[in-house]
Protein backbone atom coordinates (compact mmCIF):
# COMPACT_ATOMS: atom_id res chain seq x y z
CA UNK A 1 0.00 0.00 0.00
CA UNK A 2 1.11 3.26 -1.05
CA UNK A 3 0.28 6.54 1.17
CA UNK A 4 -2.58 4.63 2.48
CA UNK A 5 -3.72 2.89 -0.80
CA UNK A 6 -3.51 -0.35 -2.07
CA UNK A 7 -1.30 -1.37 -5.23
CA UNK A 8 -4.31 -1.42 -7.51
CA UNK A 9 -5.66 2.04 -6.70
CA UNK A 10 -2.24 4.01 -6.96
CA UNK A 11 -1.88 2.20 -10.56
CA UNK A 12 -5.67 3.71 -11.49
CA UNK A 13 -4.73 6.80 -10.30
CA UNK A 14 -1.46 6.79 -12.61
CA UNK A 15 -2.84 5.34 -15.51
CA UNK A 16 -5.72 8.32 -15.62
CA UNK A 17 -3.58 10.66 -14.65
CA UNK A 18 -1.48 9.86 -18.40
CA UNK A 19 -4.38 9.32 -20.44
CA UNK A 20 -5.48 12.65 -19.55
CA UNK A 21 -2.69 14.70 -20.21
CA UNK A 22 -2.15 12.88 -23.43
CA UNK A 23 -5.60 13.33 -25.00
CA UNK A 24 -5.55 17.47 -24.12
CA UNK A 25 -1.99 18.31 -25.93
CA UNK A 26 -2.31 15.83 -28.55
CA UNK A 27 -5.01 16.26 -30.25
CA UNK A 28 -6.06 13.76 -33.38
CA UNK A 29 -2.37 11.93 -33.39
CA UNK A 30 -3.10 8.57 -34.73
CA UNK A 31 -0.09 7.23 -34.33
CA UNK A 32 -0.18 7.38 -30.65
CA UNK A 33 -1.94 5.41 -28.67
CA UNK A 34 -3.11 6.19 -25.29
CA UNK A 35 -1.12 4.92 -22.29
CA UNK A 36 1.79 4.35 -24.03
CA UNK A 37 4.59 7.45 -23.94
CA UNK A 38 6.13 7.04 -27.13
CA UNK A 39 4.55 6.52 -30.70
CA UNK A 40 4.81 2.95 -32.66
CA UNK A 41 6.04 2.58 -36.06
CA UNK A 42 4.31 0.35 -38.59
CA UNK A 43 5.85 -1.15 -41.78
CA UNK A 44 3.46 0.49 -44.23
CA UNK A 45 3.41 0.15 -47.88
CA UNK A 46 0.96 2.33 -49.51
CA UNK A 47 -1.62 2.41 -46.62
CA UNK A 48 -1.16 -1.21 -46.60
CA UNK A 49 0.92 -2.80 -43.74
CA UNK A 50 3.72 -4.93 -45.56
CA UNK A 51 3.17 -8.05 -43.56
CA UNK A 52 -0.38 -8.32 -44.13
CA UNK A 53 -0.42 -7.97 -47.88
CA UNK A 54 2.11 -11.25 -48.15
CA UNK A 55 0.31 -13.44 -45.13
CA UNK A 56 0.84 -16.49 -47.44
CA UNK A 57 4.84 -16.00 -47.31
CA UNK A 58 5.25 -14.89 -43.81
CA UNK A 59 5.91 -18.02 -42.36
CA UNK A 60 9.03 -18.46 -45.03
CA UNK A 61 10.40 -14.67 -43.36
CA UNK A 62 11.33 -16.91 -40.31
CA UNK A 63 13.20 -19.58 -42.19
CA UNK A 64 17.01 -19.29 -43.35
CA UNK A 65 18.04 -19.98 -46.97
CA UNK A 66 18.02 -23.61 -47.35
CA UNK A 67 21.12 -25.45 -47.54
CA UNK A 68 22.42 -26.75 -51.03
CA UNK A 69 21.66 -30.58 -51.07
CA UNK A 70 24.45 -31.89 -50.44
CA UNK A 71 25.61 -35.60 -51.33
CA UNK A 72 26.67 -38.04 -49.01
CA UNK A 73 29.86 -37.82 -47.21
CA UNK A 74 32.22 -40.56 -48.04
CA UNK A 75 32.42 -44.07 -46.19
CA UNK A 76 35.16 -43.80 -43.45
CA UNK A 77 37.83 -46.10 -44.60
CA UNK A 78 38.20 -49.49 -42.80
CA UNK A 79 40.24 -49.03 -39.76
CA UNK A 80 43.44 -50.67 -39.98
CA UNK A 81 44.74 -52.75 -37.10
CA UNK A 82 47.57 -51.06 -35.29
CA UNK A 83 50.80 -54.02 -35.55
CA UNK A 84 51.02 -54.29 -31.63
CA UNK A 85 47.74 -55.35 -31.46
CA UNK A 86 48.46 -58.67 -33.89
CA UNK A 87 50.76 -59.41 -30.88
CA UNK A 88 48.93 -62.21 -28.71
CA UNK A 89 51.15 -64.67 -27.42
CA UNK A 90 52.29 -63.96 -23.96
CA UNK A 91 55.90 -64.17 -24.71
CA UNK A 92 55.47 -61.56 -26.88
CA UNK A 93 53.83 -59.58 -24.66
CA UNK A 94 56.30 -60.65 -21.74
CA UNK A 95 59.13 -58.94 -24.46
CA UNK A 96 57.21 -55.60 -24.45
CA UNK A 97 56.49 -55.38 -20.45
CA UNK A 98 60.16 -56.45 -19.81
CA UNK A 99 59.54 -57.60 -16.59
CA UNK A 100 62.71 -57.75 -14.64
CA UNK A 101 64.20 -59.12 -11.13
CA UNK A 102 65.11 -55.59 -10.15
CA UNK A 103 61.84 -54.57 -11.15
CA UNK A 104 59.78 -52.96 -7.81
CA UNK A 105 55.84 -52.86 -7.29
CA UNK A 106 56.06 -49.30 -8.59
CA UNK A 107 57.95 -50.09 -11.38
CA UNK A 108 55.47 -52.93 -11.71
CA UNK A 109 52.40 -50.57 -11.87
CA UNK A 110 53.93 -48.10 -13.94
CA UNK A 111 54.68 -50.99 -16.29
CA UNK A 112 50.73 -51.82 -16.07
CA UNK A 113 49.62 -48.16 -16.62
CA UNK A 114 51.79 -47.91 -19.67
CA UNK A 115 50.24 -51.07 -21.36
CA UNK A 116 47.29 -50.22 -20.46
CA UNK A 117 47.50 -46.73 -22.57
CA UNK A 118 48.58 -48.13 -25.27
CA UNK A 119 46.92 -51.30 -25.75
CA UNK A 120 43.47 -50.76 -23.45
CA UNK A 121 39.98 -51.99 -25.48
CA UNK A 122 38.13 -49.00 -24.76
CA UNK A 123 40.77 -46.93 -27.28
CA UNK A 124 41.07 -49.02 -30.31
CA UNK A 125 38.33 -49.62 -32.85
CA UNK A 126 35.49 -52.20 -32.39
CA UNK A 127 36.85 -54.87 -34.63
CA UNK A 128 40.37 -55.33 -32.45
CA UNK A 129 39.00 -55.42 -29.25
CA UNK A 130 39.45 -58.76 -29.05
CA UNK A 131 43.29 -58.74 -29.82
CA UNK A 132 43.51 -55.47 -26.89
CA UNK A 133 41.21 -57.49 -24.50
CA UNK A 134 43.50 -60.46 -24.81
CA UNK A 135 46.18 -58.63 -24.53
CA UNK A 136 45.71 -56.75 -21.63
CA UNK A 137 44.47 -60.09 -20.07
CA UNK A 138 47.51 -61.43 -20.35
CA UNK A 139 49.85 -58.28 -19.62
CA UNK A 140 47.86 -58.09 -16.29
CA UNK A 141 48.45 -61.93 -15.08
CA UNK A 142 52.24 -61.38 -16.25
CA UNK A 143 52.29 -58.69 -13.76
CA UNK A 144 50.38 -60.30 -10.98
CA UNK A 145 53.03 -63.05 -11.21
CA UNK A 146 55.70 -60.56 -11.04
CA UNK A 147 54.73 -58.80 -7.95
CA UNK A 148 53.19 -62.60 -6.17
CA UNK A 149 57.06 -63.21 -6.78
CA UNK A 150 58.56 -59.91 -4.88
CA UNK A 151 60.30 -60.45 -1.81
CA UNK A 152 57.73 -59.31 0.85
CA UNK A 153 58.78 -56.25 3.01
Amino acid sequence: MLFGQSVFESVLERLKAEEEPVEETQGPAAHRVSGLATGLAFDVMEGISVASHRIGEAYFDNLGSEPAAEEAPPPAPEPVMPDHLARIAPEEIAAELAIAAADTQQTLNEKRRAFARANHPDGVAEPFRDNANRRMMIANLLIDEAMRRLPQS
